[in-house]
């Protein structure tokens, strides 16, 4: 263990256990609108007619409009004025326009149009995706900032990813819930009944950090930007300078390289799992196929609950932040190489074998991800003088939504030209292999990828120790003063 390893947090840099529970909480708000997104969208293929590429499309295009909505809302939390601090009224206000869009987007009806399904559902999910701004981008910067310590900061995201990822064992059992028969006529009907519960059931999580979590009064801030309306022009001028500044910053950049990279080839094969479970390992019937799927998610988000985050922050304590993900990166690897020869027909329960080293790919990338992500914010605030966690949470999750849009169309493409028919009984021969080649050769390229990005990331903990002194050097104030 290094020296710089050896060094206790101080008593001010801690977070008290329940400030970083109602913050994790808000996390499983969070993941839970995303995990069963993923669940509830299959629906739209197998269940609803949607083509594939329309399908990659409803992924893709709301996208667009994060790209612009993004980056200024993290502008305007940054410098927001208020007696509940920056982040908690958009945190408050984004909760409840996205659980209720969430609720309305998937009152979808087979006997309406294609056409009309498609228009309905992007409309809404745009107004979702603004909700989902208002709120996540906020409530990111609210994680950033609750601890200047490098270790610390680690174990708040390690509690919050613990927390949120009890979406991805819940969300797989939606599965046989929307394909049983007793309880509903058909899957869209499902997702109907389902979308109500899911809706407001995150917007009660995500209303969570709003309410329980401290954060310091704004209102005499002289550090902060005037968002009236007649500083506009200013404003914009400001906010594109600092986009700029934000995307200069080298060791940001291969944070946000790296998780496109692996964040984006595992959703590009993400829903193929239950393709390859239902087609792949019993011939089309759903029905047979049961709970599988659902197991096959519940103990890969498991794996990554009790082995992987515990795992990933005892080892980054000793060898660091960088040297964790790579190691994590490379066991990931492995398990995706596994998965070739453990689907198999005849024994479906082989497929679970690789899921604990699979886990470690996702399992490490956000616990790690977020806390340099922080570390990254006080070498801005060396270098510009401005804290500005609204502005790299907004661009860093923006990245991370730009992975699943761009996961979403290459889905698509990938099952057109494997020959995938939407709602066919059986799919022709050759179409699984080339389904279960992709599952195990996109996300092993973009591991790869992620691991040469990261190969010379230098925000080490000696460094994290030096920018902190320095900013507490400068004109006698602590570093979040």
């Amino acid at each position: 263990m290094s020296e710089e390893s050896s060094r206790m947090t101080a008593a001010e840099d801690r977070v008290p256990f329940g400030q970083k529970v109602a913050y994790g909480v808000g996390m499983l708000g969070n993941q839970m609108f995303p995990a069963a997104l993923g669940v509830f969208m299959v629906v739209l293929v197998k269940g609803l007619g949607f083509p594939p590429l329309l399908w990659g499309l409803l992924f893709f295009l709301p996208r667009i409009l994060d790209a612009v909505t993004d980056p200024i809302m993290g502008f305007i939390t940054d410098n927001t004025r208020s007696r509940w601090g920056r982040r908690r009224p958009y945190i408050f206000l984004g909760a409840i326009i996205t659980g209720l869009s969430y609720v309305v987007m998937w009152q979808l009806y087979e006997h309406n149009s294609l056409a009309f399904n498609f228009t309905y559902f992007l409309a809404m999910s745009l107004v979702f995706y603004v909700g989902l701004t208002i709120f996540a981008t906020p409530y990111v910067a609210m994680g950033y900032e609750l601890s200047r310590d490098f270790h610390e900061r680690t174990r708040v995201m390690a509690v919050a990813q613990f927390i949120g990822q009890w979406a991805w064992v819940i969300v797989p059992w939606f599965w046989p819930l929307l394909y049983n028969p007793d309880l509903y006529e058909s899957a869209a009907a499902g997702v109907r009944s389902l979308g109500i519960w899911v809706g407001l059931g995150c917007m009660a999580l995500a209303l969570v950090p709003a309410i329980f979590v401290k954060s310091k009064p704004t209102t005499e801030a002289d550090h902060l930007r005037d968002l009236s309306r007649r500083n506009i022009g200013e404003n914009f001028r400001v906010f594109f300078k600092g986009f700029g500044e934000t995307f200069r910053s080298a060791p940001f950049r291969k944070l946000c390289i790296a998780t496109f990279l692996v964040f984006g080839s595992f959703q590009t094969i993400a829903a193929f799992s239950f393709f390859i479970i239902v087609y792949y390992l019993f011939n089309g019937d759903a029905g047979a196929a049961g709970s599988w799927p659902a197991w096959f998610g519940t103990i890969s988000a498991l794996c990554t609950t009790f082995l992987v985050i515990p795992i990933i922050t005892f080892v980054s304590q000793r060898i660091g932040k960088k040297n964790t993900f790579l190691i994590a990166q490379a066991i990931s690897i492995l398990g995706y190489v596994l998965f070739w020869w453990f689907f198999q027909p005849e024994n479906p329960m082989m497929m679970l074998v690789p899921l604990p080293l699979f886990a470690f790919g996702i399992g490490g990338l956000f616990t790690l991800m977020t806390s340099m992500t922080a570390d990254v914010c006080d070498l801005d605030e060396l270098n510009t003088g401005a804290r500005r966690e609204g502005t790299f949470g907004a661009i860093y999750w923006w990245m991370v939504k730009f992975g699943m849009a761009f996961a979403g169309g290459i889905s698509g493409l990938i099952m057109s030209l494997a020959g995938f028919v939407a709602d066919a009984p059986a799919q022709a021969e050759g179409v699984m292999t080339g389904m279960r080649l992709a599952y195990s050769l996109v996300p092993i390229t973009g591991a790869l990828l992620a691991i040469w990005v990261m190969r010379d990331y230098d925000v080490t903990e000696q460094k994290a120790h030096e920018i902190r002194a320095e900013l507490e050097r400068r004109q006698g104030r602590t570093a979040f003063g």
